[in-house]
């Protein structure tokens, strides 16, 4: 269900572990005592790096409850006159937002005027009065100037601890909008049968760990409400292990009756009087050198800012209550020690009585090159720079988020809270340079079980890995970027569903990625910080040494993504990539808050980070993040799609900003395939129908109309750069449901493709011209290549047919080598054709059971170079291959990817122009593979003795090579 950070999952007892999807052996998780590092599994590895592809990372989340409780006759009714309304499997309303107030004339106190709607609802949502009268009050969250009441369910006495919950945003007695997770059955359950030392047996059994391979256990009574079987008593288990090579963090739903897993969700989302720290504001230099600068509580000669904690008004390093500092890296919002593994201690910077946390600075581990004599050396690898470091840039993301509406009140992340909302003892718990001894590379996460319980982040060194990934020699505790990223995950996972459970589902595990890149890259732009990378939106540069796209396949600035795309990543469904959509669209609204409210100076933008000017007067970006935040609240259930929280940020500015805001947000949702028409079955669904209408724009209506060859076909049209897995807007096909005319905003230049068996693909740009119907012309020239066409294919390899048959869903490969490797299409007819252009693709694509070609694909086995060599039936004999001439030698770098490792954008269809050539038959002879033929992933690039570098020679990918089209057209 869930996986973020640079990956997410989370659950009431712990909420979510984000892991940052370069990937590596991760390590234990949240549940540890401070002070208390997770030590590696027998056999670990002593020195150098473990890492597996991400590409294959799977949730270990399990909903066994069965069964809908449809909704009845009354409910029906109701939902026809509010139009489309979707229920969730307990039998109540998911979401309610019609643009318009729900409900007017209810008590000026939002809990009441909660309380009032949904009592006066009955028929809809199936609660009596008695049952809303014994909703507990979670919280009440301002949004000025409305408020958002989030309600949670009982059953006898027992608290519902996963679903039964609903959020309502009420401004001035009119309610806005609902979201829900309610049961309409609010019976009391069945006394519990089963003692909770059998349950937990049960929970261990069920992950497969033992008593002595877990920490402390998190146990609670709770009720879980099924569609089936009404409400149940149950056990909510949170489990962690303490290996260091094996993530394992789970919270278990045990049914106290009959001892079966309800429900099990995975936490592993896979970043003196005047005390000084000498931090990297956003990263270290690659080009090496101490770049660092002081900050300070107050403002003297030397240090760049003054810093201190909003919740408390004092320094980072002081114990709240007592007034007293610690003299090291522990304070109210943080406790940051080093975790090395490999048997060793954790440990905190070195004392400081003056305060004065300046440790020095050498770089050893870029310096060095990985090399692990670093850790023994008398500088330990740089180890109090590095806890500094993490120290204050997680105090920062504490700042800067409890401005935003990330306080007490909404579960976040301090050892003492001021007041009384919040139940406090939960500070983050920062492991620098975590299991570096144990040899985990190349990854970050984040591990945020329930308010009172504290969170954890690891941060790791990078090192390449042959056919893993090639980054530099660096540390990411350096990059606040990738700190900025994982903290967000406790952000959004506290934020989203109350205190005790947060985002699940695959698009809300996407977005959980999406907001955790969006947060850190929007934090250094306001605090005026810039981070490697050629512009500001880039995420991940330091540490991956790409400063074009980062970690991610796109910088947010230059993201053509949209929700048609779901699923169309080179291996499929994936949070990380498939949270680049939402980044995509946030990344539009922002620019247009901007747009309309301008960028405002630096001085005006330092000053709404740091909460001193009114957002009504900020600058567009922040009024941007602070609906961001806004939504986070307004989100009652965990299983949350894109389009849920669409509405929720459009509900947020009815109340935050009088609606003042509508027209651009749906704008730029329309623009991502959000529009009005989009739906979707649910957060899991990856398949979801896009829409590019506004409800305030005056739309173009395009109709589909292939001419020439192509009249007649059944033609598919696509919003993007990808057809693989993505959801057209529109086809000429009359047995799908997808209609041959779609609606779309004017004035905004599209990249499409159209697509056909027999046709190829074939990319284009084109804007429509508003309040217009329009034909889109397709004259779309044969595939000669295609299968379809009459073309056969022959050669090495498996899966031969996949280069034939115009989709790049299905591919090609050679498991047994690469350079010489050859495929021969023998062209429809039997007279020569004049060829001039191809289409080529090395895009991968998911395992398919049973398949000749099985596992998780590794991208650096994708294609890289090749030729074609033709033959002219008509004047030689085409089954000799002394009868084939090389007509076309590609660039060595046919298929150009970055330093870090290939992805989707840079593997994906091309087209190549070749000299006009009569043919008969067509043959492609592979050349090179990205791990044998790319230099970026050749050679030995570390000094680590026991790490391999080169792919061609020590990866298993070496032997492999990859394609997915092989398309031919006479023009």
């Amino acid at each position: 269900m869930r996986r973020s950070g640079w990956k997410m999952t989370r659950g009431p007892a712990m909420q979510a572990v984000s892991v940052l999807a370069a990937t590596v052996v991760l390590v234990g998780l949240a549940s540890s005592p401070a002070g208390a590092a997770p030590t590696p599994s027998a056999g670990a590895k002593a020195a150098g790096p473990s890492i597996e592809s991400p590409d294959g990372q799977a949730s270990r989340d399990v909903d066994n409850r069965t069964g809908v409780a449809a909704p009845n006759t009354r409910q029906r009714s109701m939902a026809s006159k509010l139009g489309a309304v979707h229920f969730n499997a307990l039998g109540t309303p998911s979401a309610l937002f019609t643009g318009k107030a729900l409900a007017t004339g209810l008590a000026a106190d939002p809990e009441t005027a909660a309380r009032q709607y949904l009592a006066a609802n009955r028929d809809l949502f199936g609660l009596d009065a008695k049952a809303v009268a014994n909703l507990d009050l979670i919280a009440v969250n301002k949004i000025d100037p409305g408020a958002v009441v989030l309600l949670r369910q009982r059953f006898g006495d027992l608290a519902a601890g996963y679903d039964g919950q609903v959020a309502v945003l009420v401004n001035a007695g009119t309610v806005v909008r609902v979201t829900s997770s309610l049961a309409r059955d609010t019976t009391a359950p069945a006394p519990p049968t089963v003692a909770a030392d059998a349950a937990i047996a049960v929970a261990l059994r069920d992950v497969g760990l033992a008593a002595d391979q877990v920490g402390p256990v998190d146990v609670r009574p709770v009720a879980v409400p099924t569609p089936a079987a009404g409400p149940r008593a149950a056990y909510a288990i949170t489990l962690s292990s303490t290996s260091g090579a094996t993530p394992t963090a789970v919270t278990s739903y045990v049914d106290a009756r009959d001892a079966s897993v309800l429900i099990r969700e995975d936490l592993v989302d896979f970043d003196s009087d005047n005390p000084h720290w000498a931090v990297f504001p956003a990263a270290a230099s690659l080009a090496g050198g101490d770049t660092r600068v002081t900050w300070c509580l107050k403002p003297a000669a030397g240090c760049a800012k003054a810093v201190s904690d909003p919740a408390v008004g004092q320094a980072w390093d002081t114990t709240v209550g007592t007034g007293t500092p610690t003299f090291t890296s522990i304070g109210n919002s943080a406790n940051d020690v080093l975790a090395l593994g490999g048997g060793t201690p954790t440990s905190n910077a070195t004392t400081s009585v003056a305060r004065n946390y300046t440790y020095p600075f050498t770089d050893q581990w870029h310096a060095a090159r990985c090399n692990p004599t670093t850790f023994t050396s008398a500088q330990r690898n740089d180890a109090d720079a590095a806890i500094t470091n993490l120290f204050a840039m997680h105090n920062r993301m504490h700042d800067f988020a409890y401005n935003l509406g990330f306080t007490e009140a909404t579960w976040n992340l301090q050892a003492v809270n001021i007041g009384t909302a919040g139940l406090g003892g939960d500070a983050e718990q920062g492991r620098a340079q975590q299991n570096a001894l144990g040899g985990s590379r190349n990854n970050a996460n984040q591990g945020t079980p329930r308010d009172g319980q504290q969170p954890t982040t690891n941060m790791f060194l990078w090192q390449p890995v042959a056919g893993s990934a090639y980054p530099p020699c660096v540390d990411g505790d350096y990059d606040m970027t990738v700190v900025g990223h994982e903290y967000t995950h406790a952000i959004s996972n506290r934020m989203i569903a109350g205190p005790d459970s947060g985002i699940s589902g695959f698009q809300g595990g996407s977005m959980g990625e999406s907001w955790s890149d969006l947060d850190a890259l929007e934090y250094l732009y306001e605090n005026g910080f810039r981070a490697p990378g050629n512009t500001p939106y880039v995420e991940g540069a330091y540490v991956t040494g790409d400063n074009n796209r980062g970690i991610r396949n796109y910088d947010l600035s230059k993201n053509p993504l949209n929700y048609s795309d779901l699923g169309a990543d080179l291996v499929g469904p994936e949070v990380h990539a498939d949270g680049e959509i939402w980044n995509a669209t946030n990344f539009r609204v922002r620019a247009a808050m901007m747009n309309r409210y301008g960028a405002g100076t630096p001085a005006l933008q330092l000053s709404c980070a740091d909460g001193k000017t009114s957002v009504q007067s900020c600058p567009g970006n922040r009024r941007w993040i602070q609906l961001m935040y806004d939504s986070f609240l307004l989100q009652a259930s965990s299983a949350v799609s894109m389009l849920d929280m669409r509405d929720n940020m459009l509900a947020a500015d009815l109340v935050r900003f009088g609606g003042a805001n509508q027209d651009i947000i749906w704008g730029a949702f329309a623009e991502s395939g959000m529009g009005m028409d989009a739906s979707t079955n649910g957060g899991a669904d990856t398949d979801a129908v896009p829409s590019f209408a506004s409800p305030y724009a005056n739309n173009a209506t395009v109709h589909l109309a292939p001419l020439g060859d192509s009249a007649g076909a059944v033609i598919r049209v696509y919003v993007g750069d990808y057809e693989a897995r993505a959801m057209p807007v529109a086809d000429t096909d009359p047995e799908t449901a997808t209609p041959d005319t779609f609606q779309i905003v004017p004035n905004t230049k599209f990249e499409l493709t159209a697509v056909g068996a027999g046709f190829g693909a074939h990319k284009f740009s084109t804007l429509f011209l508003g309040g217009r119907t329009q034909d889109l012309k397709l004259n779309l020239p044969r595939n000669l290549a295609s299968v379809a066409s009459g073309a056969t294919i022959s050669g090495d390899g498996v899966n031969l047919a996949a280069l034939g048959d115009d989709t790049e869903a299905t591919d090609w490969a050679s498991l047994t080598g690469v350079a010489g490797k050859q495929i021969t299409v023998d062209l429809p007819g039997t007279l020569p054709q004049t060829v001039s252009q191809i289409n080529v693709s090395a895009m991968l694509r998911p395992a398919i059971t049973g398949d000749v070609d099985p596992g998780t694909q590794n991208r650096f086995s994708a294609l890289r170079s090749f030729s074609v060599l033709a033959c002219n039936g008509a004047v030689a004999d085409c089954t000799q291959d002394g009868s084939y001439q090389t007509v076309f030698t590609s660039p060595t770098d046919a298929f150009p990817t970055g330093g870090f490792r290939p992805v989707s954008p840079e593997i994906n269809l091309r087209s190549f122009s070749i000299p006009p050539t009569p043919a008969t038959h067509l043959r492609v002879r592979i050349l090179s593979s990205q791990c044998t033929g790319n230099p970026l992933y050749a050679g030995e690039q570390d000094a680590d003795p026991a790490a391999a570098t080169d792919c061609a020679t020590a990866s298993p990918a070496a032997t492999q090579v990859r394609m997915s089209e092989f398309q031919v057209f006479t023009r």
